[in-house]
């Protein structure tokens, strides 16, 4: 019995995020939702199905792994957009339970397949699954959440920092392996884990009172910055002077925060390390936020947000939600977004006022005028930007770049774009 995490039809609500990855590597807390699906099955043998263009990427970032393969007899596929509880394999056992669909509320939680049903099903793995490739199976209703959009991402992400620091920390018996240098203040010690290498330099503040803190290897947290828990930052990242990082907010490996944060996600290589506010946002990789850049993450009237979703205007159902931001997306300094606003992949956003709510991929411009990012230009910038890093920007990595050009090219003609 293997288990299968897959992309179902529902992904692209997860736009832009997911243009670059499947559903289950984004980020909520400190880990992937891939990872909290893996940790409820241990030593699992697993592969994974994605949509065809990502095929190729997936597979160079994850040597060994079958990828849109199913090798074994029988398989459980599980869908990666769900947030997996720690007792999941309890409520959906790997095996001795027979074939069978789970499902919560309207969405396909997972399915139990083997026999003829499971050769048919490995015919159609380039395909995005959904409850009718499941025909025929027992059904049982279960209650786990699932991630809709990328708000609910951001909405949960504080309660999965507590449940990814319980995790991750209880093997750990040194909490401590970091350097606090004299000055440095820590509240609620016990709720804080300082990973080997890692500093916090004189004058900072580390408060765990409502939640825990984790330090990850080698990451600095520089003088005078003030860190309220559940806070994550990653390996080998940077917490700025004098910067409020309030709770609930995730930072992926290497990266740079500065100014005020809150109640969001970054994921890794990406920089926001100057003065400006970011609240209820998500960003992704490779992005850089230029000197304060703001983004409101309330409206005046207190009122439900509306954002853009696949280009369509949704009613979010949350008081709260920033700016929602795909990789190599840059901002030039004083850029300020609108409430709910959602930009996409590889966009430059620069000028005066407020772009609008809504900025196609690979959008170069601002509220004055805005129109196409040329793909040769973004893919070099994106090159350098890598470099800086000393990563190179492989073969696959291009390919996919020009891929979601090509996918957001309907976007932007629908918007007076040139192409």
């Amino acid at each position: 019995m293997q288990l299968c995490i897959f992309e179902g039809i529902n992904y692209d609500r997860l736009e832009p995020l997911i243009f670059s990855r499947p559903v289950y590597d984004l980020v909520c807390g400190i880990t992937t939702l891939r990872d909290k699906i893996l940790r409820a099955y241990p030593g699992v043998k697993y592969s994974l199905h994605c949509r065809p263009y990502l095929t190729s990427f997936l597979r160079s970032r994850n040597n060994g792994i079958e990828i849109n393969s199913i090798e074994d007899d029988e398989c459980l596929f599980v869908n990666g957009a769900i947030l997996a509880p720690a007792n999941l394999s309890e409520i959906i056992p790997i095996k001795d339970a027979g074939d069978k669909i789970y499902i919560s509320g309207d969405n396909l939680i997972a399915a139990r397949v083997s026999g003829n049903n499971l050769d048919e099903l490995k015919n159609h793995l380039h395909e995005l699954l959904s409850e009718g490739n499941f025909n025929g199976l027992p059904v049982e209703n279960v209650e786990i959440k699932t991630v809709d959009y990328i708000w609910d991402l951001i909405n949960n992400n504080g309660k999965e920092l507590i449940k990814d620091f319980l995790y991750l920390s209880s093997g750990n018996k040194d909490k401590t392996a970091g350097k606090v240098l004299e000055g440095a203040h820590l509240i609620e010690k016990e709720n804080i884990l300082l990973s080997g290498g890692s500093v916090i330099k004189s004058g900072a503040v580390l408060d765990a009172s409502n939640g825990p803190i984790y330090i990850d290897k080698n990451a600095t947290v520089f003088p005078n910055a003030v860190v309220e828990g559940p806070v994550y930052l990653g390996e080998y990242s940077q917490i700025k002077s004098c910067a409020r990082i309030y709770d609930n907010v995730s930072i992926g490996k290497v990266s740079k925060v500065g100014g005020e944060v809150e109640d969001s996600i970054i994921l890794p290589y990406s920089n926001k390390q100057h003065s400006g506010f970011i609240g209820h946002a998500y960003l992704g990789s490779w992005v850089n936020l230029g000197a304060d850049t703001n983004c409101s993450d309330l409206k005046n009237n207190y009122g439900s947000v509306k954002a853009y979703v696949n280009g369509e205007v949704v009613n979010t159902g949350s008081q709260f939600l920033g700016v929602i931001m795909g990789d190599h997306t840059k901002t030039a300094i004083n850029t300020m977004f609108n409430t709910g606003t959602t930009v996409g992949f590889s966009c430059n956003i620069f000028g005066a006022g407020f772009p609008g709510k809504y900025l196609p991929s690979f959008s170069w411009g601002g509220s004055d005028a805005v129109t196409t990012y040329d793909i040769e230009r973004s893919i070099e910038t994106a090159k350098r930007v890598m470099l800086r890093r000393s990563k190179e920007m492989h073969e696959t990595e291009e390919k996919l770049f020009r891929k979601v050009f090509d996918l957001t090219k309907k976007e932007r003609r629908k918007r007076g774009y040139p192409y």
